[in-house]
């Protein structure tokens, strides 16, 4: 089973989105690289900011990780450019991104799939060719399923969260950033098995 090399968190780069719902992905990898005392480097060749850390196990395998410089739309580009580089298989990527299906919070980790609308992970499998990476879903719920006065789907993933949800989306984010800490230390399969008991 290959492990993963490259862990990319989907978002907008602009300073006014830092806050919205749509850059779950880039909390997340935030978090860890704080909690990892970690630092982000620019990646002109991705386009990308990028940063690094050695397992402790799997031989120090390095395990990289990305948020790409350009809108949503064009993250595949960053994706590409760098797991090409460095030879990296697409089933040795793990995409973390938010999840209009899941509640705030919630986590889901799958295999392959389609990209349900989602613009960040359409434009990663073109440009990837391929389905068949890892996705880490990081719920931040619908505006059919959670009180808000948005009901743009659109709108709503370009919005903050209320208090209420950014607090079930931080817990969340910290059992994910739990489990990262040990992503390739045990098969990937027994991190998901965790996370479903967990929620």
């Amino acid at each position: 089973m290959n492990e993963i090399k490259l862990i990319v968190g989907l978002g907008n780069p602009e300073p006014n989105y830092s806050s919205t719902r749509h850059n779950a992905g880039f909390w997340l990898l935030n978090s860890f690289v704080r909690q990892s005392n970690l630092k982000w480097k620019r990646d002109t060749r991705s386009k990308a900011e990028i940063a690094s850390f050695q397992t402790k196990t799997l031989e120090n395998q390095k395990v990289w990780l990305l948020k790409p410089s350009l809108y949503m739309n064009e993250s595949g580009i960053s994706v590409y450019n760098f797991s090409f580089f460095y030879k990296i298989k697409a089933e040795q990527i793990l995409i973390v991104h938010d999840e209009l299906d899941l509640l705030p919070g919630s986590i889901k980790l799958k295999k392959g799939g389609g990209n349900a609308g989602h613009n960040g992970l359409k434009n990663v499998q073109q440009k990837l060719g391929s389905e068949n990476f890892w996705r880490l879903r990081l719920g931040i719920g619908h505006p059919k399923t959670i009180e808000t006065p948005i009901k743009n789907v659109s709108d709503f993933v370009l919005s903050e969260p209320s208090g209420e949800e950014k607090k079930s989306i931080d817990l969340g984010i910290s059992l994910c950033t739990k489990y990262m800490n040990d992503l390739l230390k045990c098969n990937i399969k027994n991190i998901q098995n965790a996370l479903s008991k967990e929620f």
